[in-house]
């Protein structure tokens, strides 16, 4: 008889301790997100950015730029742009900028 009672206050108490687990997760704040006042801003489709992601020099020098593999004088899709030097640390584009491998090291 007390086997029978015991058990539905087991079963209630771990319920309530499981809403009150579940009440705390929602209200805890994930601390990876930003915080308060941040505005995502997205770039331009008419500007994309453009990422210089690897050099390679040889015989042939290719650049990996966006993830593309590309050559002196292919064009960078959507921007209009071609490869005009490839360096071995630096790209020109054809307007002149250039993009650097590991540039925050480079600038130390």
């Amino acid at each position: 008889m007390l086997r029978n009672k015991i058990n539905p206050m087991a079963y209630a108490s771990c319920l309530m301790m499981l809403l009150v687990f579940a009440a705390n997760a929602q209200t805890l704040r994930d601390p990876t997100l930003p915080g308060q006042g941040f505005i995502a801003v997205k770039a331009k489709a008419d500007n994309p950015s453009l990422v210089l992601n690897s050099i390679v020099n040889g015989q042939h020098s290719y650049a990996v730029i966006n993830n593309i593999i590309l050559s002196v004088g292919d064009a960078i899709s959507g921007s209009g742009l071609r490869v005009s030097k490839i360096s071995q640390d630096y790209v020109t584009l054809s307007d002149g900028r250039k993009l650097q491998l590991f540039q925050s090291i480079t600038e130390r």
